[in-house]
C-alpha cells in the first residue's frame, strides 16, 4: 500500500527542493546578466527558438508514460524497464525526426540560422528522456533530497560552463554547451542515486494501463507548453529575431522566481496529491493552504520586479539592453496575475481530473497564443506583453473556477483567500514605483533606484502581510509547533 502523506512530509520535501532551487537561483542570478553582457540577443534568440524545438519534441516522446509510473506504485520493475525503452526508442526517433528536418523547421521558426543549432541540439533529446524514468522512482519514494542536491550541481557546474565559454569567446555556443552540461550531468547522478540499472526487459502490454492516464494528461501537457513556448514562436515570426531574444533574455531572468518555487513545489504536490486519495477535506485544506503560502512568496517577488523593471534592466544586463525594460517589467506583471493558480496543475494533475485540466490548458494556449499574435502583428513587443498580462488575468479567472469547482470550494472565497497575498503585493508595488517617482531627481543612479526600492518594498509588503494574513501566519505557526513536537516525541528517551 502507498505510504499516506501527512503536511510534514509534504514540507520536508518542498523544503528540500525549494533549497534546491534557491541555491541554483542565487547562481542563475548572476550568470544570467553575465551571459547577456557577453551574448547578444541574437544568440539568446537563436537557442531560444531552436530550444522551443527540441523541448516540444521531447515532451511528445516521453509520452507522459513516466508521470504514469509516479501513480502507478504497484508497478514491477517489467514495468519501468519497459518504460525506459519505449521512452528512449521514440526520443530517438524525435531526435532523427528534427536532424533531419532542421533547416524546414528553423524557416518554419523565423530563424533560418538556427538550423545547425537544431541539429546539434537534437541530442538533448534522448539525454533527457533517458533520465525521466530514475526520475520517477524517486518520486515514487519521495525521495526529493537526493534531486535537489544532482538539480543544484547540474545547473550550477553548467551555468559556469557556460560564463567561461562566453568569456572566452565562444558566442552562442556557450548557451548550447550549458544545456548539454546540464542534462549530462543530471542524467549521470539520476541513475548513481537511484540505483537503476535498465535491462532488456519489453512488455508492450504493460503500457497499455499507463496509456489510460497519459491521454488526457499529454493534451494539457503539450496546451501548456503551447502557452508557454508560443509568445517565443510568434515573437521569432513577427517580430525578427533580436525581439526574440530580448523576449528571452527578460523571460530567462523573470522566471527565476518561478524556478526557485513553482518547479520545486509542482514535482512534490504532483505526487502528494496523488496519494491523498478521496480524502476530500484533506486535498482541500492542502490546496489552500499550499496556493496561499506559494502566493505569498511568489506575488511579492514578481510584482516588485515590475515596480523596479527600468533601473533593473541597467543594472543586470546592461546598456545594450536597456531599451527592453518594459518587456522585462510586463513578463514580471504577467506571472505575478497568475502566482494564485501555482498549485492548480499539480492539484489536478494528483486527483486526476485530467478532463478539467486538460481543457483549461487548452483554453489557455488558444488565448496566449492568437492574443499575443495579434498584438504583435498590429503592434510592438510591449505590445505583446501587455496582451499576455490581459490573458494572464483571465486565467486567473477561469482556473480558479474550474478548481473550486472540482472540490466544491465557493468560488468568491476561495479567490479572495487565494488571491488576497498577491493584492497586497500589488498594493506594494504601486507605492515602490509611486515612491520611485517621487525621488526621481535624488535617485539618479540606478543601482540606488534598485537598493532603494527594494527596501522600500519589502518593508511596504512586510507591514501589509501582517495586517491581511494574520490567519495564514497562525496556521504556519501551528504547523511548524506540531512539527516539532512530533519530532521530540519520536527521540527516544536516554
Amino acid at each position: 500500500m502507498a505510504p499516506t502523506q501527512g503536511v510534514k512530509t509534504i514540507t520536508t520535501n518542498v523544503g528540500w527542493s525549494v533549497l534546491s532551487k534557491t541555491a541554483t537561483f542565487g547562481l542563475k542570478f548572476v550568470t544570467v546578466p553575465i551571459l547577456a553582457r557577453l551574448l547578444t540577443p541574437e544568440d539568446f534568440g537563436s537557442v531560444a527558438v531552436a530550444l522551443t524545438i527540441v523541448q516540444f519534441l521531447a515532451m511528445i516522446g516521453g509520452a507522459g508514460l513516466t508521470s504514469a509510473l509516479v501513480v502507478d506504485r504497484e508497478g514491477d520493475m517489467a514495468t519501468v524497464h519497459t518504460v525506459f525503452w519505449a521512452n528512449l526508442g521514440m526520443a530517438c526517433l524525435m531526435a532523427l525526426a528534427i536532424f533531419l528536418g532542421a533547416t524546414d523547421l528553423a524557416i518554419l521558426m523565423g530563424a533560418p540560422g538556427s538550423a545547425g543549432l537544431l541539429k546539434i541540439m537534437a541530442l538533448l533529446i534522448p539525454l533527457q528522456l533517458a533520465g525521466d524514468v530514475a526520475y520517477s522512482l524517486l518520486a515514487r519514494q519521495m525521495n526529493f533530497s537526493k534531486d535537489a542536491v544532482l538539480s543544484t550541481i547540474s545547473e550550477s557546474a553548467a551555468a559556469l560552463i557556460a560564463v567561461g565559454l562566453a568569456f572566452f569567446g565562444f558566442g552562442v555556443w556557450a548557451l548550447v554547451f550549458q544545456l548539454f552540461s546540464a542534462a549530462l550531468i543530471r542524467l549521470v547522478g539520476l541513475y548513481a542515486v537511484v540505483g537503476y540499472m535498465p535491462r532488456l526487459v519489453m512488455r508492450p502490454r504493460r503500457l497499455v494501463p499507463l496509456l489510460s492516464f497519459t491521454t488526457g494528461l499529454m493534451g494539457s501537457e503539450i496546451a501548456n507548453f503551447v502557452t508557454f513556448q508560443a509568445p517565443m514562436v510568434v515573437i521569432a515570426r513577427l517580430l525578427g529575431l533580436a525581439d526574440a531574444g530580448a523576449y528571452s533574455a527578460a523571460n530567462r531572468f523573470a522566471s527565476i522566481p518561478n524556478q526557485v518555487v513553482l518547479s520545486a513545489v509542482m514535482g512534490v504536490l504532483f505526487p502528494a496529491f496523488s496519494l491523498m486519495g478521496d480524502d476530500r477535506k484533506r486535498r482541500s485544506d492542502a490546496l489552500m493552504l499550499s496556493t496561499q503560502v506559494m502566493t505569498a512568496v511568489l506575488a511579492p517577488a514578481m510584482f516588485g520586479l515590475w515596480a523596479i523593471a527600468e533601473p533593473a534592466m541597467l543594472v543586470l544586463f546592461g546598456p545594450q539592453w536597456a531599451y527592453a525594460w518594459p518587456v522585462l517589467g510586463l513578463l514580471a506583471l504577467s506571472k505575478a496575475i497568475v502566482t494564485p493558480c501555482s498549485t492548480f496543475i499539480p492539484y489536478l494533475k494528483g486527483t486526476g481530473h485530467g478532463r478539467v485540466l486538460f481543457w483549461s490548458a487548452v483554453l489557455r494556449a488558444i488565448a496566449t497564443t492568437a492574443a499575443i499574435a495579434i498584438a504583435a502583428y498590429y503592434g510592438t513587443l510591449v505590445d505583446a506583453m501587455v496582451a499576455l498580462c490581459v490573458v494572464n488575468a483571465i486565467t486567473l479567472i477561469g482556473y480558479s473556477w474550474a478548481v473550486f469547482r472540482v472540490d466544491n470550494i465557493p468560488f468568491l472565497q476561495g479567490l479572495l483567500t487565494s488571491s488576497r497575498s498577491m493584492i497586497t503585493a500589488f498594493v506594494m508595488a504601486l507605492g515602490v514605483r509611486a515612491f520611485l517617482h517621487f525621488f526621481a531627481d535624488r535617485l539618479t543612479n540606478p543601482y540606488l533606484e534598485v537598493l532603494a526600492g527594494g527596501a522600500v518594498g519589502a518593508a511596504i509588503y512586510a507591514l501589509l502581510f501582517l495586517l491581511t494574513e494574520r490567519s495564514l501566519l497562525r496556521k504556519i505557526v501551528e504547523l511548524v509547533r506540531r512539527r516539532g513536537m512530533r519530532d521530540a516525541a519520536s527521540v527516544p528517551s536516554a
